[in-house]
């Protein structure tokens, strides 16, 4: 009975409560000691620090303020880790969401952003809930590279600016063939010192990510320039001379502006941050899962996400969502469970309560130094090298996903990189989709080809080609149903007996269930029997569901199973 009733348990599903209870939740009752403790507080120490300038760096090319990017890793990344379905997911500000934030913030303004922000939160939560989150995985890998990587080339353009230490004349626009003529008009100010102090960031994190790849490079190489442009009496721009610095305080929770139209205007941003932010989190569930062993729930995810949203949105952060690279190193640094995503948050804040003041110096030609980092290590390399080879196809949808997102839209090229993916996938199927007979060709009444004489029709032959057998292998859907159909139609005038073996197809669709419902009748039409052999109970289903019962059809165990019944039919008619 104890079986039974698990086995039960196990088909009807995960309940509602173990589908959404969080993580931390799962490590708490499996018992946390104090050595968990110290592992989680180096993990999260580690983190932090590789977050500290990222999440700065991220903000200020997104068009928000280097205390925003924290805000969000603080407040965000704190119910990612503390609400999430992964034990080691780390949440904050992406570089991935660069081009959409900043794309919000010139149309709508903050207020617009900071609200898109908050309704994407709750559309992740309604994601996860009506648990859809099953089905974000199916976004086909072309795609997630074609995006990924065009992001890249964008932020990488958003950086030249600031490595080159030009001065626009007007604000930089947003699209990259708007941006480029910009840039080039500003070369006249280049400073040579500005590329220099880029250079030599980039030049540290690249080297020590080498010789000592534990160190925290990116924070090393921030910190180093900081103290470079402070002694060498650089006139470069700094987070003090361009924000003012960072508030050393967290503001109280407050909803930004919200009205019909502002909603309405804003919601097909919300929408892209949604989408982007259920792939990215949950493609980062994905990569820690496959270094620790360990599942995600996906669903639960979701809804921690969408919660990390609506927070940071009320204290005025930017988009968060689950980081690749974060989650990474806290994997690396030994992370036990969600507790250190949440102490990665605390070490954050103390930075914001102690030390905020020191961030004014920081210039921003080696924050760019950083984001040129990313935007390499983003770019897939050996992925778009693979998948060029690997078909056509793939490399079709690759190509069109990474030429939209730099010069058209990303929400458009995760669209249209999608229902290409979808229509590869279609074709695929169909053709693993195959149709067999091994009944006796007809002996036609034709002449020979050696002379006059015409070949005498074989008695045994004509007799056994009244029964004509199809065996139909592989999933039968609409993309396989057409040409299925019409190699089943060409049935003889001699056939009397039609059988179509199902026992090799997985699954029918509604396009293939119609098209045997219209053979069967047009076969019966010109009195032919029609048996259906090994079809499964739910292949079963859905035959009967579009007409296909008896006297249409009859069904049949097997094969031979078939031809007896066929031999019985006759013997009564005979007798």
């Amino acid at each position: 009975m104890a079986i039974q009733s698990f086995v039960e348990r196990r088909q009807a599903g995960p309940s509602f409560v173990e589908l959404f209870t969080p993580k931390l939740v799962t490590v708490l009752r499996e018992g946390y000691s104090l050595s968990n403790l110290r592992t989680d507080a180096m993990a999260g120490l580690t983190v932090a620090i590789v977050a500290l300038p990222l999440s700065m760096a991220i903000a200020i090319a997104s068009g928000a303020t280097p205390g925003q990017g924290l805000l969000t890793a603080i407040v965000g990344g704190f119910f990612v880790s503390a609400l999430g379905g992964s034990r080691f997911q780390i949440g904050g500000p992406a570089g991935a969401f660069i081009v959409l934030v900043a794309t919000t913030v010139h149309t709508h303004g903050m207020d617009g952003l900071l609200l898109a922000v908050l309704m994407s939160g709750v559309m992740l939560a309604a994601v996860g809930f009506l648990r859809l989150g099953t089905y974000v995985k199916f976004i086909p890998y072309p795609v997630t590279v074609g995006f990924t990587s065009g992001i890249a080339v964008i932020i990488f353009a958003s950086q030249i600016k600031d490595l080159l230490g030009l001065t626009l004349q007007g604000p930089e626009p947003g699209p990259l063939l708007a941006k480029l003529p910009v840039i080039w008009a500003a070369l006249p100010t280049f400073k040579p010192y500005t590329l220099v102090l880029s250079v030599v960031t980039i030049a540290i994190i690249l080297g020590l990510r080498r010789v000592r790849p534990n160190w925290p490079g990116m924070l090393i190489a921030v910190a180093g320039a900081s103290v470079a442009a402070v002694f060498l009496n650089l006139h470069v721009p700094t987070i003090g001379t361009v924000f003012g610095g960072i508030a050393s305080s967290v503001p109280l929770p407050s909803l930004p502006p919200i009205s019909f139209a502002r909603v309405e205007a804003v919601l097909p941003n919300a929408i892209s941050f949604t989408l982007l932010g259920a792939i990215e989190s949950l493609l980062s569930a994905v990569v820690a899962d496959g270094m620790t062993g360990r599942r995600h729930r996906s669903n639960c995810e979701l809804v921690a996400q969408g919660v990390a949203n609506i927070g940071s949105a009320l204290v005025g952060g930017v988009c968060v969502t689950g980081t690749i690279a974060r989650t990474a190193t806290n994997v690396r640094a030994g992370a036990h469970g969600p507790i250190a995503g949440m102490l990665h948050s605390v070490f954050l804040l103390a930075f914001i309560l102690v030390a905020a003041p020191l961030a004014s110096y920081i210039p921003l030609a080696s924050l760019a130094g950083v984001l040129a980092v990313v935007a390499w290590n983003m770019v897939e390399k050996e992925a778009i090298a693979t998948l060029v080879r690997a078909s056509r196809g793939d490399a079709a949808v690759l190509l069109a996903t990474l030429g939209l997102t730099i010069f058209r839209d990303l929400t458009e090229a995760i669209i249209v990189g999608f229902a290409l993916g979808s229509v590869l996938f279609i074709h695929r199927m169909s053709q693993t989709t195959a149709v067999e007979t091994d009944a006796p060709l007809v002996v036609e009444d034709q002449a020979d080809q050696k002379g006059a004489d015409r070949t005498p029709y074989d008695e045994t032959a004509a007799r056994d080609s009244e029964t004509v057998i199809y065996r139909i292998s592989g999933a039968f859907f609409f993309g396989a149903a057409a040409s299925i159909g019409s190699v089943v139609e060409q049935i003889s005038d001699h056939h009397r007996v039609l059988i179509i073996d199902f026992s090799a197809v997985p699954f029918i669709d509604s396009t293939a269930a119609h098209t045997i419902e219209g053979l069967a009748r047009k076969a019966v039409r010109k009195g032919v029997e029609v048996h259906l052999s090994g079809t499964s109970q739910t292949v079963r289903r859905d035959l009967v569901v579009h007409g296909l019962k008896p006297p249409l059809v009859q069904y049949e165990k097997s094969i031979a199973e078939a031809r007896e019944d066929v031999k019985l039919r006759r013997g009564a008619v005979a007798s």
